[in-house]
């Protein structure tokens, strides 16, 4: 009997998970703010390029609203510690709403300038920072601790879903519009419009249990303080370091010839334009949901497989980088990146349950923020480096960044710690029911 009752909480999570009314209003949110976040992902890089025809201007925007966010989303996690993750989301969002609604109305009126862009760039990655940790935080506290993994992969897989979709239907919004500037106009809008849903959908969430929640599960320690044991943890232990460092080169190396130098080339080399960048960015997103997906469906992986799989992932970030200095196809290059992603959307699910496995759950917070902090130091440096670079010589962004990726590959295939960090991403695997 007690069997027989307790099928229908294994086989239906999902549904448990949509009958909470907070999730429900979370999921939502989110889900409509993260699309208008490729509508202004899209619009607002092929703005720049259209405002300046400069890739040193687009790599400097980039930077601008990245430095910010990296150092912020450090302060953030602390700070989400200490005050109401849905008070934090809804300040964040209001800012965000605000400067994009301002920025679609200037791109409409023609009186936007590029030292505007810098500004609105720098604003939405502070608030962008304080926003990261917070979203990440606010699931436990609205849904309950046996259906956390329900709740977590249904947003998972709406943020990729939507990361897979959202460039195809902004690139189209925008080519709608006989004049492109006005197309760019509207998708900023849409992205207003979208955090506007976003705050309403917060606003409406119930607050007192969320945030009597979050004032019981504060530290006793300062920001500071708790930053630095962050830190602490993360590079006294040689796996974690050697993970944080790896992550961090491989995104100097990758995120500045992919988020400047594709639209670079779709601008000058594809035949499409804006319609060519959407595809090739959707190739990359599709092979993240793919990999997402694979790794949900596929058995176990054996430690020295992961091992394996991290040198491949490097390898083929180093060939497919390099490929792209010659591509001169949309198809090749949306078939290029769509493998790249692929592997990393799988390797990404083994090392975040990886860590959750092996964290203590007192440190697992900071120490998300450090794998933040890692995606993220990089970033700006790859963007104005790519972008100046890029004014020089297409093809020595590509196989610079390409043949760097390969010596990495080199290291990992011979170093002990790697082994260590495989053995550590499968810990305690065998043991999950």
């Amino acid at each position: 009997m007690e069997q027989t009752m307790a099928i229908p909480n294994q086989t239906n999570p999902m549904k448990k998970v949509l009958a909470i009314r907070d999730f429900v209003l979370l999921w939502i949110g989110q889900g409509t703010s993260m699309l208008g976040d490729q509508f202004h992902s899209i619009a607002g890089a092929w703005l720049v390029l259209k405002l300046t025809g400069d890739p040193l201007a687009l790599g400097m925007v980039m930077a601008i609203g990245g430095i910010p966010r990296a150092i912020f989303t450090v302060i953030g996690g602390a700070i989400t510690d200490r005050i109401s993750p849905r008070r934090i989301m809804l300040i964040s969002d209001i800012v965000r709403l605000f400067v994009s609604a301002l920025m679609a109305v200037q791109i409409f009126t023609g009186t936007l300038q590029l030292w505007m862009v810098y500004v609105y760039a720098a604003v939405e990655g502070i608030m962008g920072g304080l926003f990261g940790p917070a979203s990440m935080a606010i699931v436990p506290y609205v849904v309950p601790e046996e259906e956390l993994q329900a709740g977590n992969s249904l947003s998972q897989g709406s943020s990729s879903l939507i990361g897979f979709v959202g460039p195809a239907i902004a690139g189209a919004m925008i080519a709608a519009f006989s004049y492109e500037t006005m197309g760019m106009a509207a998708a900023i809008a849409v992205d207003a419009l979208t955090f506007f849903v976003s705050v309403i959908t917060l606003w409406l969430m119930l607050p007192e249990k969320i945030e009597q929640a979050a004032r019981d599960e504060a530290k006793p320690s300062n920001i500071i303080a708790s930053v630095r044991e962050g830190f602490g943890y993360m590079f006294k232990d040689p796996v974690l370091r050697m993970m944080f460092l790896m992550i961090a080169l491989a995104n100097l190396c990758f995120t500045g010839p992919l988020l400047v130098g594709i639209p670079f080339l779709a601008d000058t080399r594809f035949t499409g334009g804006a319609a060519a960048y959407v595809i090739i960015m959707s190739g990359y997103a599709g092979g993240n949901l793919l990999g997402i997906i694979l790794s949900g469906v596929l058995p176990k992986m054996k430690k020295n497989m992961v091992r394996v799989l991290m040198v491949a992932l490097f390898a083929s970030f180093g060939l497919g980088i390099i490929a792209m200095s010659w591509i001169s196809a949309t198809w090749l290059a949306t078939a290029d990146l769509f493998v790249m992603g692929a592997l990393n959307g799988y390797l990404a699910i083994l090392l975040i349950t990886g860590l959750q496995r092996s964290t203590p759950k007192a440190l697992l917070g900071r120490l998300m923020s450090m794998i933040l902090l890692a995606n993220m130091s990089m970033m700006p440096i790859s963007q104005a480096l790519s972008g100046a670079a890029l004014r020089w010589s297409v093809m020595s962004v590509f196989v610079a960044a390409g043949l760097i990726m390969i010596v990495l590959t080199v290291v990992m295939a011979f170093s002990p710690t790697v082994s260590k960090l495989s053995d550590t991403l499968m810990a305690n695997s065998n043991n999950q029911a």
